[in-house]
This record gives C-alpha cells, sequence and structure tokens, in this order.
C-alpha cells in the first residue's frame, strides 16, 4: 500500500460511497474498488460493509482508518518540513497575502524586490484574510501579509499598516452630511461588506452585537470593489479604508469615520519563528519594511 491507497480508504471512509469517493478522487469506481480489494488482501479482513446504507466501516476497518489518518498527516507534515528546508537552502520566498495588502503595499514593491534579488525565487498566492491565516497555520509559505493581532510565542509579528476602518455612503444618503457615525448607524440599513472569511467581516458583527441589534446584510462580496460599486449606485452603505477609497478614485460617495470606539485594518507581515535561519525570508521583511517607510516618508506614492 501507499499514501494514495490510503487516501482513498480515507475518502471512502468519510462519504461512505465508492461513487463519491470516485467523483472527489477523480477515479473511477472501478478503480477504487480495485484498491480496496487490494487492501483488504494485504490486511487480511473486510474494511467495510456493503449495503444499501453504503460502505460502513468494520471494526478492523475503523481500526485501520486510525493508523490511516496518523499516516496521511504524517507523510504531509514531512513533505511540508521537507519543502521548508528546500526553500531555505534554495533562497526562495513564498508570500501567503490576505486580499488588499499587495494594493496597500504596491505591486511595485514586489516587482522591485524581484528586480533587486533575482538569485531569490519568489513565489506569491493571494486568499482572504482567515484563509491566508489558517493555511500559514497549516505550514503553507515561508511570510505572510494578513489583517489583526497574531501570537507572538508562535510567530515574528512586524506591523506594516493602520487604517481606520469608516463607513462608506453615497453624497446622497443624509448620513453624508456627518462628520461621525456609530455602529447603531448601520441599523436597518443595505449593507454590503466583505464576507465572512475577511476580519473586517468579524469586526462589523460584533461591535453590531455588542450594541444589540443584527445588520441587514444585503450581500458578502470577496472585494472591496463591488462593495463600492453599490454604494455608488445609493443601494446601501458599506465599510472600507482610506487606501482603498482613494485608489477606486469614485467621486459620488464619502468616508465617515466612526467615533464609537477602535475600528482598525491592522495589516501585519508575519513569519515563523523557525524561519528565522532562512536568509531569504529575512531579506524580504527587510525590503518590505524600508519600502513601507519610504511610502509614509512620502518618496513612494501608494
Amino acid at each position: 500500500m501507499d499514501i494514495k491507497d490510503l487516501k482513498v480508504f480515507q475518502t471512502i471512509a468519510k462519504e461512505e460511497s465508492i461513487t463519491k469517493a470516485s467523483r472527489i478522487l477523480y477515479m473511477t469506481p472501478q478503480g477504487i474498488s480495485k484498491i480496496v480489494k487490494n487492501l483488504e488482501a494485504e490486511m487480511g479482513c473486510l474494511l467495510f460493509t456493503r449495503n444499501k446504507a453504503g460502505m460502513l466501516l468494520t471494526e478492523s476497518g475503523k481500526r485501520f482508518l486510525e493508523y490511516a489518518d496518523k499516516d496521511i498527516a504524517d507523510y504531509y507534515q514531512v513533505k511540508k518540513d521537507i519543502l521548508h528546508i528546500e526553500q531555505r537552502q534554495k533562497k526562495v520566498v513564498d508570500l501567503l497575502s490576505a486580499y488588499g495588502i499587495i494594493r496597500m503595499v504596491t505591486p511595485d514593491c514586489i516587482a522591485e524586490f524581484c528586480r533587486r534579488y533575482p538569485d531569490i525565487e519568489f513565489h506569491y498566492r493571494e486568499y482572504p484574510d482567515l484563509q491566508t491565516e489558517h493555511l500559514f497555520a497549516e505550514n503553507e509559505g515561508n511570510v505572510a501579509f494578513s489583517i489583526g493581532e497574531f501570537d507572538e510565542e508562535l510567530y515574528h509579528v512586524v506591523p506594516l499598516e493602520s487604517f481606520p476602518v469608516k463607513m462608506l455612503v453615497n453624497e446622497q444618503d443624509p448620513l453624508s452630511k456627518c462628520e461621525s457615525v456609530t455602529i447603531e448607524d448601520l441599523k436597518d440599513r443595505p449593507l454590503y461588506i466583505e464576507s465572512s472569511q475577511f476580519t473586517i467581516y468579524h469586526m462589523i458583527m460584533q461591535k453590531c452585537k455588542e450594541v444589540g441589534f443584527q445588520p441587514d446584510i444585503a450581500f458578502q462580496t470577496s472585494g472591496f470593489s463591488l462593495c463600492h460599486k453599490m454604494v455608488k449606485a445609493n443601494k446601501g452603505v458599506s465599510v472600507t479604508v482610506d487606501f482603498v477609497f482613494d485608489d477606486m478614485k469614485e467621486s459620488g460617495m464619502r468616508l465617515i469615520p466612526f467615533s464609537d470606539g477602535i475600528y482598525e485594518w491592522k495589516a501585519c507581515m508575519i513569519t515563523r519563528k523557525e524561519e528565522a535561519e532562512n536568509e531569504a525570508v529575512q531579506c524580504f521583511q527587510q525590503f518590505i519594511q524600508e519600502w513601507i517607510e519610504k511610502i509614509k516618508r512620502g518618496e513612494i506614492v501608494r
């Protein structure tokens, strides 16, 4: 047996169906059935009972699943550990970034880093905030950009920039005349907001919960652009940050600060403490910090 066989067995056990497992694994049912028969022959037992309810684990099958789960997890962990060793030796930066942060850091920053350090291999993937954090916690990548607070016992955390989260309204909305708003001004208003995979969603939901109401979420999206479009059409309100608003360059809308607490979009760069030995990662960290300082000093226009 090999890892592929164990993965097939694990999938059948979870789905309780060869047909469902075949769709997930992009294999034929016949191919999957053959692997099961080979495993049963090798182990000298029935791993599944087959009836109208589907493929159900026998007692021996349940014990074998414990082994399969552990062996599969160990295999993928070893692969990730070896990948990190290879990345360190080959000078690789593997960046995971939450949506929006490259817009803040600017694509020119990444292009300049690659130009200045051609001997460093650079990889980049972009996800919603919480997915980025989950993948990084699962040992994907060796550098991450994300939003929020992070465990400094696990990670080396470098704050990049923080921006106040503000309410975005159409100039025809009565709120556009206000100098500031509170979370209660969202009550009974259609709200366009990033989805639950983003920190900003949970921030707003928590603030609303604290004052005792559920916001009227008209639509959840994967980015700020749709929120801006719907507010421009005066379909409702949204929440965003200054640099995104400035990038959109849309007329007819206003950003209004909240006056009833701290609403902060805090971008950070995180690395695992064991990545301290990776010279390429160290170089990238230093370059990003210097770039952000140049933006703050006005030497680079975002």
